[in-house]
């Protein structure tokens, strides 16, 4: 039995969707962009199952961090699913144009009803460490305790 390809219109538009709930830190609606059975496999803090689950995770790990932006550098949609690069970017402390971002690849599978029923998301955690850490040398400040994100102790 072959899998159902859905329009490409209607990848799209849920694409678009889950980005734009990103970009406006509302994960409530990012995480409801999931379908209740959803796998989010995450390469630093493992797979998470279901979509009350993920909510649970995203707002956890996303909670120190709102001021993190997410420009989607390319995107890629074959089938049913969607691979893009969105860049994860701390702003500048100093208000300067100072770089401080990391890169990670995201596959999305696309379920229909405007739903998600896979999320890899792939980067270098050791990179992203480097990143916090040198935006936080900066003067880089997190909104509340960052224990949910794991930093390892130390400098």
């Amino acid at each position: 039995m072959s899998e159902q390809i859905f329009p490409r219109a209607e990848i799209e538009a849920a694409y678009r969707a889950i980005v734009a709930a990103g970009d406006a830190g509302d994960w409530d609606r990012w995480a409801d962009l999931h379908s209740e059975d959803c796998e989010w496999h995450e390469c630093n803090y493992g797979v998470i199952r279901g979509r009350a689950a993920i909510k649970a995770k995203i707002t956890e790990l996303m909670a120190p961090v709102p001021m993190m932006q997410f420009p989607v550098e390319w995107t890629v949609v074959d089938g049913n699913r969607v691979v893009y690069y969105p860049w994860q970017v701390f702003p500048d402390p100093a208000g300067g144009d100072a770089v401080y971002r990391f890169g990670c690849v995201t596959m999305l599978e696309y379920a229909g009803n405007g739903e998600f029923s896979r999320q890899d998301d792939m980067y270098n955690p050791a990179e992203g460490e480097r990143v916090v850490r040198a935006w936080m040398a900066a003067g880089g400040t997190f909104a509340i305790d960052p224990d949910a994100l794991g930093l390892a102790s130390g400098g």
